[in-house]
């Protein structure tokens, strides 16, 4: 299967682009996912090698900030077994997990950060999941051009 690109929407002040780049060898579980469309991309689509586009979403202006990519595929989120963390789940069985986390390694930042207003503003981004009104999920798909055009804008050169 070829690779495919995502992108994944955190707020900074809960788990920023920075804290990726601080975990220990740069990777880190994504986990804490409740939504079950979301649920299913990680699940079913998202791969080992997969690109990311880091999407800091609740931010003055949100901005896609960087890339990661996919390290390890879809596992059960042991959260939603944490009594004590804000992610459990009592009607999940382990025997059948509701919930799935990937493992996410940070890539590089861009120079220049990409804002919302910008890649509503850009023409090639029209059709872009993350500028359709009422999308809120925080895991998309994003199409190879559409990552090329968004690379480009922030600062990274494209091949």
């Amino acid at each position: 299967m070829a690779k495919r690109y995502w992108l994944l929407k955190s707020e900074p002040e809960v788990f920023s682009f920075e804290d990726l780049a601080r975990s220990k060898d740069r990777t880190t579980p994504w986990e804490g996912v409740r939504n079950y469309q979301a649920r299913n991309l990680l699940r079913d689509e998202v791969r080992r090698g997969d690109g990311i586009l880091f999407y800091h979403s609740n931010a003055a202006p949100p901005a896609v900030v960087g890339t990661a990519s996919v390290v390890r595929e879809a596992y059960p989120d042991p959260h939603q077994f944490d009594r004590r963390s804000p992610y459990h789940d009592p009607g999940s069985d382990p025997a059948n997990p509701r919930w799935v986390a990937i493992d996410v390694r940070y890539g590089r930042a861009f120079p220049r950060p990409v804002p919302l207003p910008l890649l509503r503003g850009t023409p090639e981004l029209a059709g872009m999941a993350l500028l359709r009104k009422g999308n809120r999920l925080s895991v998309q798909h994003v199409s190879a051009e559409e990552w090329k055009a968004i690379l480009r804008l922030g600062g990274v050169s494209v091949r």
